[in-house]
């Protein structure tokens, strides 16, 4: 069966998580800069935006990743796409190491979103059980397969270190690669009911599916811009 190549909902969708990361990224510099106070990092809002806003963007890249290449790997167009996020990945570690050494982002949301399409690739061709199986195996695991001995830095990427990671954004494979094949179930499924073909005929205003279909713009912009208002802000 194959899919339409823009989906408005799911544009839309990602124009509301963008929405969100906006939002908690806003709050982060608010506290960052001491406009708000410290203790508000300690709540449940604070905690459940976050991963909220990250298992959003995870699990529409897992359907986005289904809906690309459910029929056939287009490898040309899987290569583009992974280099372009992979260097904005290494953009952002390179920016944060310069400008936060201690708290740089070595494995955030786009260094998981690269790796986590490229593994992803592998499960296309399981029965939306399996994946859905696999989904909760990698959820599960983040609580139950903690271990000292993951605490090396070169394997913190995985999750399952018991020392704490310090870092401003930090999405590892487990559970975060639940998400994605949680996506991926997600699409399957919706090809099964021919839910995807409804959808692309659903018209929605640009306004709401414009910002989706530039998440990766927004994403690099938004926080050096946020951080420059949030700065003059305190300087007056």
């Amino acid at each position: 069966m194959s899919h339409p190549s823009r989906i408005p909902t799911l544009d839309a969708l990602r124009s509301a998580a963008l929405l969100g990361m906006v939002a908690f990224h806003l709050s982060y510099d608010l506290l960052m800069f001491g406009v708000i106070p410290a203790s508000y990092a300690q709540t449940s809002a604070f905690y459940f935006h976050a991963r909220i806003v990250a298992g959003s963007f995870l699990l529409l890249s897992g359907v986005g990743l289904w809906l690309a290449h459910s029929q056939t790997i287009h490898w040309r167009a899987f290569g583009r796409r992974f280099a372009k996020i992979a260097a904005a990945a290494a953009l952002v570690t390179l920016a944060t190491r310069v400008a936060m050494p201690d708290y740089y982002i070595y494995f955030g949301i786009l260094h998981a979103i690269a790796l986590y399409s490229l593994l992803g690739l592998a499960t296309l061709r399981l029965p939306a059980a399996v994946t859905a199986a696999l989904a909760a195996a990698f959820i599960a695991g983040s609580y139950w397969g903690q271990s000292p001995n993951f605490n090396a830095p070169l394997l913190r990427f995985l999750g399952l270190a018991t020392d704490p990671a310090w870092t401003m954004d930090f999405e590892p494979v487990f559970p975060w690669f639940g998400a994605v094949l949680l996506g991926i179930t997600v699409g399957k499924i919706g090809s099964q009911l021919g839910l995807w073909s409804r959808l692309s005929r659903l018209a929605l205003p640009s306004a709401l599916t414009w910002p989706g279909r530039h998440s990766l713009a927004i994403y690099l912009i938004h926080q050096p811009i946020l951080m420059g208002l949030v700065w003059l802000y305190t300087q007056t």
